[in-house]
């Protein structure tokens, strides 16, 4: 086997930032999104709020909205040649918002996305598509990426098993992604959570949620708001200037492979909340997991994280469930499937993670997965992945053996060698 990657060395430097701020709110309940930049607004009229509706966008029409604490600004609609949200992103709203820092300098901004919408798209867009030939980023300072949660309809979303196509509310011809998708992805992209309101069953699930919303994303600042009563002021100091956001951090998938946390073990129940990590070694049999991923899901809100099959040593394995459906798709090679040669250009960060976990014999390869839910079992969710596992007889039979192993996932997780690591596990998420 190969011997582990040397860690990186770098230095950092700091400097001054004098750029206005850009924070980002999303949320799949628009009144309660709305309700928070109404509070942003109100604490600092300068503040520039641009929102773009996509009601007509299959048809090529967007209507973009700004306001500031005087009122609306402007009220237009623009028309696009391709009607989809990445066409949105490219065509009007990073223009827009470089339009609004030179015309308006100093003053900060908020983008409040539509509820489809994912800030991770919203992200990409910022570092990869350019406005008169620069990343919006020379302007501007993505200070936070805020998503708003309303505590009377998150449990419902989160548990929902409709795709936003049957709901009409699908961003493009092509988008076949449920509501809890959507849900699920933006509370785990954000740096900051806000629960609006109150739960329907009264303060005992309020907090439920609230304890549900820190294990999904334990890395995320948490805000809960009583929607009937909002100090404005408050609310903009724990949500703006926070400089919460780091672009360096991976996407969810990637987490795990780059030494990121990406669940918090708390397998006792608080208010019914239970999130359990399982973190092995061993391969998984394929037919032995393939025959459990119902039952290891049947209680669960989310689960996320990756594997490896021995059917398919040379693979990372992506795992991520929400809203009733699961989804696995492949993440690249594992580094000690690579030559060494390829090292070199795989993420910094992922390379040093594995370098803290090297094992002499499965290198980088482990299982990595997260299960959050109510009422679940962890003890008996360990046993049935660990019964998942390679036996001690089944490991003699080497890498060799174990690709002849019976494999209901094969053809499912193709990888180009072509490809390098680091661009196979940032942003990449399963089909």
């Amino acid at each position: 086997m190969s011997s582990s990657p040397q860690a990186p060395t770098h230095a950092a430097t700091a400097d001054v930032d004098t750029r206005p701020s850009l924070t980002v709110l999303s949320g799949f309940w628009p009144a309660a999104t709305f309700a928070v930049a109404r509070a942003l607004l109100a604490a600092d009229p300068s503040l520039l709020l641009v929102r773009h509706d996509l009601t007509g966008i299959r048809d090529g029409v967007v209507r973009r909205v700004i306001r500031c604490g005087a009122g609306i600004m402007e009220d237009e609609q623009v028309e696009l040649r391709h009607g989809c949200v990445s066409c949105t992103l490219r065509l009007d709203v990073l223009p827009t918002l470089v339009r609004l820092t030179r015309s308006h300098p100093g003053r900060d901004l908020v983008l409040m996305l539509p509820e489809v919408v994912e800030p991770e798209a919203v992200a990409a867009a910022c570092a990869h598509c350019l406005v008169d030939g620069a990343p919006i980023t020379e302007l501007i300072r993505i200070d936070s990426y805020v998503t708003v949660l309303d505590a009377e309809h998150l449990l419902d979303g989160l548990a929902s098993t409709d795709d936003l196509r049957t709901l009409g509310i699908h961003a493009a011809e092509d988008d076949h992604r449920s509501l809890a998708d959507v849900v699920v992805r933006q509370i785990e992209f954000a740096d900051t959570l806000v629960l609006w309101g109150q739960s329907k069953d009264g303060e005992f699930d309020t907090s439920r949620l609230s304890i549900l919303l820190q294990r999904m994303a334990p890395w995320a600042a948490h805000v809960r708001v009583d929607g009937d009563l909002v100090d404005a002021r408050t609310l903009t100091r724990q949500l703006r200037h926070t400089h919460r956001h780091r672009p360096e951090t991976p996407g969810v998938l990637a987490r795990g492979l780059q030494g990121y946390t990406l669940g918090a073990h708390e397998p006792n129940p608080d208010c019914g909340v239970v999130s359990a990590v399982f973190r092995a070694r061993r391969p998984f049999h394929p037919q032995r997991l393939h025959d459990v991923l119902e039952e290891v899901n049947a209680e669960v809100i989310r689960s996320r994280g990756h594997f490896w099959l021995a059917s398919q040593p040379d693979t990372v394995v992506a795992w991520e469930f929400a809203g009733g459906g699961l989804s696995m798709g492949s993440l690249g090679h594992w580094l000690v499937t690579m030559p060494e040669e390829r090292w070199e250009h795989v993420n910094d960060q992922r390379r040093l993670a594995a370098a803290l976990e090297w094992d002499p014999y499965y290198g980088d390869r482990h299982q990595h997965l997260v299960f959050i839910g109510l009422d679940v079992d962890p003890v008996e969710l360990h046993r049935t992945l660990a019964n998942c596992l390679l036996t001690d007889a089944e490991l003699t039979d080497g890498e060799e053996g174990w690709r002849t192993y019976h494999d209901p996932f094969a053809g499912c997780f193709p990888l180009n060698p072509a490809e390098e690591a680091d661009t196979e596990t940032e942003g990449a998420r399963p089909a």
